[in-house]
């Protein structure tokens, strides 16, 4: 048995917790209507979705892979959070890398087509990268604060 004493966890833990949660899911669900090919989905960025699956075809494996590992990371990340498991801290890191890799090839190598590279769209990359490297950042404090098992 593992006698380590946790700390109670706090109020904002679930407020991140549930917040990350929601966050990856559409991370996850914006994964799977692409990898499905859907159509209506891929629309509403306001480009052609025959140009967006052409563009996202055109990633190198290692981006297409780390574009899986993000999404899937965080999702399991924020499960883990919210189960207080100190493994939330190495499945966000894998979340982060899979976010850095995939977004740092699309702003470094292949920029989205028109108008998926204007106003918002333009700085999604960066929110996401953000909040992949806070919630790293969060758990790995918690885990810390003995919050984490």
């Amino acid at each position: 048995m593992n006698d380590l004493p946790t700390a109670k966890a706090p109020v904002h833990l679930w407020i991140v917790g549930i917040f990350s949660l929601v966050w990856n899911a559409w991370g996850c669900t914006d994964y799977l209507m692409t990898r499905m090919r859907n159509l209506e989905w891929l629309s509403q960025g306001g480009a052609d979705p025959q140009v967006v699956l052409a563009w996202i075809d055109s990633f190198p494996l290692f981006a297409q892979f780390g574009w899986g590992l993000g999404v899937w990371m965080g999702l399991l990340g924020s499960i883990l959070l919210l189960m207080r498991h100190r493994w939330a801290v190495p499945v966000y890191a894998l979340s982060l890398l899979g976010a850095v890799v995939s977004l740092g090839y699309q702003l470094i190598a292949s920029p989205p087509p028109a108008p998926m590279n204007e106003g918002f769209f333009a700085v999604l990359p960066y929110i996401i990268i953000f909040v992949a490297a806070a919630l790293y950042y969060y758990a790995h404090h918690q885990k810390q604060a003995g919050v984490l098992r």
